[in-house]
């Protein structure tokens, strides 16, 4: 495929997001361009859609090669997730080319993975779980990819078999300081505590009821994460933290600090609660 300046970022940079892109920068006077591009067209077919190739005429689009830096051809620039992320300059051997391919093509388990995140992101929930787990059949101790399994079962309000894909996780990741796992536990936890605990309104009326009952907050403020209602969960947590530090080993606290990850894409939330928490803390 040829590309231009019009076309690029639709050509390289998106569809890098899928799969890794190799730009050629050639032009047709360059004899050993007339070497490496064929090289590079049968191994692209050889690779079935593993990686795409795409090529680009410098005396035809002076705008991106100056962009690049080609200063001699052939200049491969090789492109994943959206951005470069290695080069060479040049006619490789077939063999170093398929070096250079082989650490730049991701392994299987890493393939599904990134199909699994693009059919969650377009949502296609069964498809996006049936792929993560072909992920982990691939590689099972891959820790971030259980974890994507675990926040999707989560959503989907599949708590138990969440609480055993948690079971499988390395204690690198449970006993470690991972922010991601400690904030989907805290979900984890609070949907599996919410399926024995009394409706919303029922631990609302009891809060009201006896505002220092630190159990009945807890209750609600585990319900209302459940629920994904993190604010909500908040104010009770910070209720928690100004009343009783010491109040389950400091839960209050700590649970706050898991929320906070888990709302993550609510910056302002956040900045919020944190600001309340520093100031009670004072």
């Amino acid at each position: 495929m040829d590309t231009t300046l019009a076309t690029f970022e639709n050509d390289v940079i998106n569809a890098s997001m899928l799969a890794p892109v190799l730009v050629d920068f050639w032009a047709p006077w360059c004899g050993p361009c007339k070497t490496l591009g064929p090289m590079l067209e049968r191994l692209e077919a050889e690779a079935a859609g593993a990686w795409k190739l795409v090529k680009v005429n410098v005396d035809e689009n002076q705008e991106l090669a100056a962009h690049f830096q080609v200063r001699s051809i052939p200049h491969v620039v090789a492109f994943a997730d959206g951005r470069p992320v290695d080069q060479f300059i040049g006619v490789l051997p077939e063999g170093q080319l398929r070096e250079f391919l082989d650490r730049l093509v991701p392994a299987g388990a890493d393939v599904e993975r990134r199909t699994a995140q693009t059919a969650w992101a377009a949502g296609d929930r069964k498809k996006a779980i049936d792929t993560i787990k072909a992920a982990l059949a691939l590689d099972p101790g891959w820790d971030d990819a259980r974890l994507d399994l675990i926040e999707w079962l989560i959503a989907e309000r599949r708590i138990d078999e969440a609480k055993e894909e948690d079971k499988l996780l390395s204690p690198k990741t449970t006993q470690g300081i991972d922010a991601r796992y400690n904030a989907l536990k805290t979900e984890l936890d609070a949907a599996d505590a919410a399926a024995d605990l009394p409706p919303a309104d029922a631990l609302i009326d009891a809060v009201n009821a006896k505002p220092d009952d630190l159990d009945a907050r807890f209750a609600l403020a585990n319900r209302l994460i459940a629920g994904r209602d993190y604010d909500g969960a908040l104010e009770h947590l910070l209720a928690i933290v100004v009343r009783d530090r010491a109040f389950m080993d400091d839960v209050g606290r700590k649970t706050m600090l898991s929320v906070f990850d888990l709302a993550a894409n609510q910056p302002d939330l956040v900045s919020k609660w944190r600001r309340r928490l520093s100031a009670a803390m004072n």
